[in-house]
C-alpha cells in the first residue's frame, strides 16, 4: 500500500466533523505505513475552509467543483448526484494509483463506497474502527454480531476502499499546510452518463441538531409508552441545549424519524454527555452509542443492560425523573 487517498465530506460547504476524522486517520496510516497521503473534497468550499483540513495533517487536499461537476449534468435543478461523486473520486484514484480509499462511515460514505470500489477493482471493508499495522501493510478492526465480538479483516491484492465508523476513531490534530490543487470534472472524465440518479431538493428540519453531530444526546425508548409523551425527552433536550434521540424500537413504531435513531441501524455517536430514557440497552443500541464519553441511564428495570455502560443510573419511572431533573436544571442554569 503505498498511496491513500481520503474523501473529506461537506454540508453546505463546510467540512463535518466526520471529516476531520478520517484525515485524521488518514494521516495517522500514511505515517505508520511510510506512504504518500492526499486529500480529496467536491464542493464549492473557499479556501480557508479547505485549508482547515491542514490542522488534522492534510498537506495535499484537491478540491473539485461541485458547480463545475454539476454542470456536466445538463439538469437544471441538481443538487448532487452520488453517482457522480463515485465516478469522480475512481477516476482520480485510478489516474493517480492510490491504492486506499478512506471515506466516513456516513449515509453518504456508504452509498459511494460499494460504487467506488466497484469501478476501482478493489476490495472493499465496511464499518473500520481501527487500524492493526503488521507485516507492511494493515489490517482492519471491526465489529460483528452487533458489537458482541471484533474481526480483524485483510484485504487480499492491492487496492482496498475502507469507511470508518463515525465518531469512533477521534480527529487527532497534526498540523501542516495545506496546499490546495483545484482539479475539473473534465480531468476525471465525468459526463452526462454518471448523473444517472440524482437530488434535486433537500429537505431539513429547522432548528434540530443532528445526533451525529451533538455534544449532548437526550434519547428516549419504549418506556415512554407512546410518541405523545416525548415531550419529556425534547424538554431536558431543550434546557441542555442537545440532539433528541431514539431507540430502534420507538423508530420502527413510527414514533420518532429515522434521523434521530442511534444503535447499529441507525447513527453511531460518540457525544460528551449521553441521556438515555426508558431505553433497555439492546446490544443494537449500545453498539451505536457506548463510546459516549458519560451515560446517563434512567429506568425503572434495575437489571436493564442500559445501567451496565452508564456512569449514572437512575432507577426510576422516567414519568417522575424526567419532569424533575428539567425543572432542576432550569434552576441551575436560571
Amino acid at each position: 500500500m503505498s498511496k491513500i487517498l481520503v474523501f473529506a465530506e461537506t454540508k453546505d460547504n463546510v467540512f463535518k466533523a466526520n471529516a476531520f476524522e478520517v484525515v485524521s486517520a488518514g494521516k495517522f496510516l500514511a505515517d505508520k505505513l511510510g506512504s504518500e497521503f492526499a486529500v480529496i473534497t467536491i464542493n464549492d468550499a473557499g479556501d480557508e475552509q479547505i485549508k482547515a483540513l491542514g490542522k488534522y495533517g492534510a498537506a495535499k487536499v484537491y478540491q473539485l467543483s461541485l458547480n463545475e461537476l454539476n454542470a456536466k449534468s445538463g439538469i437544471a435543478d441538481i443538487k448532487y448526484s452520488h453517482g457522480a461523486f463515485a465516478s469522480a473520486v475512481s477516476s482520480f484514484a485510478d489516474a493517480n494509483a492510490y491504492d486506499v480509499v478512506l471515506l466516513s462511515g456516513t449515509s453518504f460514505g456508504r452509498e459511494i463506497s460499494p460504487s467506488i470500489a466497484a469501478k476501482t477493482g478493489s476490495a472493499i471493508v465496511p464499518d473500520v474502527i481501527d487500524f492493526i499495522p503488521e507485516d507492511g501493510g494493515v489490517s482492519f478492526k471491526r465489529p460483528a454480531y452487533a458489537g458482541k465480538c471484533y474481526t480483524k479483516v485483510k484485504a487480499n491484492g492491492g487496492k482496498v476502499v475502507v469507511t470508518l465508523r463515525p465518531n469512533v476513531l477521534k480527529a487527532v490534530e497534526n498540523s501542516a499546510d495545506s496546499a490546495v490543487e483545484k482539479i475539473s470534472p473534465d480531468s476525471v472524465n465525468i459526463s452526462a452518463n454518471d448523473f444517472s440518479a440524482y437530488v434535486s431538493e433537500v429537505s431539513v428540519a429547522s432548528g434540530k441538531l443532528d445526533v451525529a453531530e451533538a455534544d449532548i444526546i437526550v434519547s428516549g425508548g419504549r418506556g415512554l409508552r407512546g410518541p405523545e409523551n416525548f415531550h419529556l425527552v425534547e424538554e431536558l433536550a431543550g434546557v441542555l441545549g442537545a440532539a433528541v434521540g431514539a431507540s430502534r424500537a420507538v423508530v420502527d413504531a413510527g414514533w420518532r424519524p429515522h434521523g434521530e435513531q442511534v444503535g447499529q441501524t441507525g447513527k453511531t455517536v460518540s457525544p460528551s454527555l449521553y441521556v438515555a430514557c426508558g431505553i433497555s440497552g439492546a446490544i443494537q443500541h449500545l453498539a451505536g452509542m457506548s463510546s459516549s464519553k458519560y451515560i446517563v441511564a434512567i429506568n425503572k428495570d434495575k437489571d436493564a443492560p442500559i445501567f451496565q455502560v452508564a456512569d449514572y443510573g437512575i432507577v426510576g419511572d422516567v414519568f417522575e425523573v424526567l419532569p424533575a431533573m428539567t425543572e432542576e436544571i432550569k434552576k441551575l442554569k436560571g
